[in-house]
């Protein structure tokens, strides 16, 4: 009963285990970076960027249909020019960085579904908005794992400027020119596993993969490098559990993730030993000098 419920489908189904896979990798590439995201308080930031790389991707869609690569440059080349263009605004003028990518985020949102409904269909629009990850081919599992692994490099590289960044980004200004290089390359990092997320959940999901299991992590641990566990941990349990909900109950495969993953963050709201509502009813003995 068991294996027929949470094993079967993955042996029987070759586009379960293309989809299991391309879940697995996002987990390893965007969680992490979705801990980062919040450690610096930039996490509707991530939001706004998955709507900034919807003209790009719906540009690529207009000259070369689905093809992947074309959507993905296309994504890739407007979430970075947003993202840049939103930093530049923001130090030319009063206006803050968070406030100019909300601008951008509503403009790109906008005009990226007039551009997907002038050619595609309403199935083109949902495939763009929410995703086919149970569609999920091998050219577009092997872009997903590039760009996880990718990620994985260059966070890896800048770990340390990064950590230090959201620690005390004065001491880093004091001490190195590594904290710009270091934003930028960070921004990238985003801007590289949002693309990877498009393809399998579509813009509006996304960056869900990315910041629902870094909230979750903060409700269990504080140090960075468990944060960044916990994240991958529970992403990776949230796309296994939301795969089997989606196969067993006929849902949607891309909110049926997500949905566990939300789950997933309540439970540990309510019972997380790091600031959980049941912990914070516990009486805690005090410091006594």
């Amino acid at each position: 009963m068991l294996y027929d419920f949470l094993i079967a489908p993955f042996l029987e189904f070759e586009f379960m285990r293309r989809a299991l896979v391309a879940t697995f990798a996002l987990s390893v590439g965007a969680a992490p970076i979705g801990v980062f995201l919040m450690l610096r308080r930039m996490s509707l930031i991530g939001d706004a960027m998955a709507h900034a790389i919807l003209p790009g991707a719906a540009i690529g869609f207009i000259f070369a249909g689905l093809n992947l690569f074309a959507m993905a440059g296309g994504g890739l080349i407007a979430g970075f020019a947003i993202a840049v263009g939103a930093g530049l605004i923001a130090r030319a003028t009063e206006l803050k960085e968070d406030a100019s990518l909300a601008a951008f985020f509503l403009i790109s949102l906008a005009l990226g579904v007039t551009i997907v409904s002038l050619k595609g269909t309403n199935v083109d629009l949902l495939h763009f908005l929410f995703g086919t990850v149970l569609a999920v081919d091998d050219p577009t599992l092997l872009l997903i794992v590039s760009l996880s692994s990718v990620s994985t490099i260059l966070l890896a590289l800048i770990w340390r400027p990064l950590v230090l960044e959201c620690v005390d980004p004065g001491f880093l200004r004091s001490v190195s020119r590594a904290g710009g290089p270091t934003h930028i390359a960070f921004l990238l990092l985003v801007v590289m596993n949002l693309i990877g997320g498009f393809q399998a959940l579509g813009t509006l999901l996304a960056v869900g993969i990315m910041m629902l299991p870094a909230v979750i992590s903060r409700f269990w641990a504080r140090d960075i490098s468990r944060m960044i566990v916990i994240a991958i941990g529970s992403a990776a349990v949230s796309g296994y559990a939301g795969l089997l909900l989606s196969f067993h109950a006929s849902l949607p495969s891309g909110p049926a993730v997500i949905l566990v993953a939300g789950g997933i963050y309540i439970v540990s709201v309510i019972v997380g030993p790091v600031g959980g509502l049941v912990w914070r009813l516990v009486p805690m003995r005090h410091l006594e000098a």
